[in-house]
């Protein structure tokens, strides 16, 4: 055992503070009144969810008038469904049977609030035998003969 030191040490560090404490404005204050050197820089954006900078395009985008969206029904098409409905005694229901969709489309159909769809349109068109697209809107679908 020569050689050994086993005198005791006792070390006292004091610790210093957290990366929190550090950057409160109490610590700041503290080590400016020590007469230390302080630097502190203010991120740009901190604490807020800015992904993107602001560009010379956004008063360009602001004045930009075009709406974007999708054409709906329009309010005529969905009266002569609902005509076409009455005459031939189908509900809503009924009818999305025929056509294989669900009510609920033939309800958006007819309140105007569904994207036209060509097969969509086609079904209900055969089905209650009234054109419902191009100009001859309401008028009686033409039986076309089958090709053999």
């Amino acid at each position: 055992m020569a050689g050994s030191d086993w005198d005791t040490v006792t070390v006292l560090r004091k610790r210093g503070p957290t990366a929190a404490q550090a950057k409160s404005k109490q610590a700041i204050a503290a080590a400016q009144r020590r007469g230390e050197d302080v630097e502190t820089s203010k991120k740009w954006s901190a604490g807020q969810n800015k992904q993107h900078l602001v560009t010379k395009n956004t008063s360009k985008l602001d004045r930009e008038t075009e709406e974007l969206h999708h054409e709906r029904v329009p309010l005529e098409v969905g009266k002569y469904i609902q005509q076409g409905r009455g005459d031939k005694g189908l509900t809503q229901k009924d009818l999305a049977t025929k056509i294989n969709e669900k009510p609920q489309v033939i309800a958006d159909y007819e309140c105007g609030k569904a994207i036209p769809n060509n097969q969509v349109m086609g079904k209900i068109e055969r089905v209650l035998g009234l054109k419902l697209r191009g100009k001859d809107i309401g008028l009686p679908l033409e039986a076309k003969p089958k090709k053999k």
